[in-house]
């Protein structure tokens, strides 16, 4: 999995648990940052360290376009759309090191 290209990612906290939405160009940087509460957030205070879902995409513009899309959907299209690549809600932070 390529990690220094732009992309949307989503956490959790477990299957079916709060989820975050957000976007890097940097997933292994990111990930690692809410993983280990590097910074107070929302991750930090509602215990959201699992990856979940990862979507890459060309430029940086077309990445926050489709997070913006993303936040603003309903939650179960949201779990629609985890379930639809990673059924069994896998902690894909572990590809990243690949």
């Amino acid at each position: 999995m390529s990690v220094r290209r732009p992309c949307i990612y989503i956490l959790a906290s477990r299957r079916n648990g709060t989820l975050y939405v957000g976007v890097t160009s940097d997933l292994a940087r990111r990930a690692w940052e809410h993983r280990t509460d590097f910074v107070p957030s929302f991750t930090q205070r509602h215990g959201i360290h699992r990856l979940v879902y990862v979507e890459f995409h060309a430029s940086m513009e077309a990445a926050i376009l489709r997070e913006k899309r993303i936040k603003r959907w309903k939650r179960s299209w949201k779990l629609e759309l985890i379930e639809r690549d990673n059924p069994e809600w896998r902690d894909l932070y572990a590809d990243l090191m690949v």
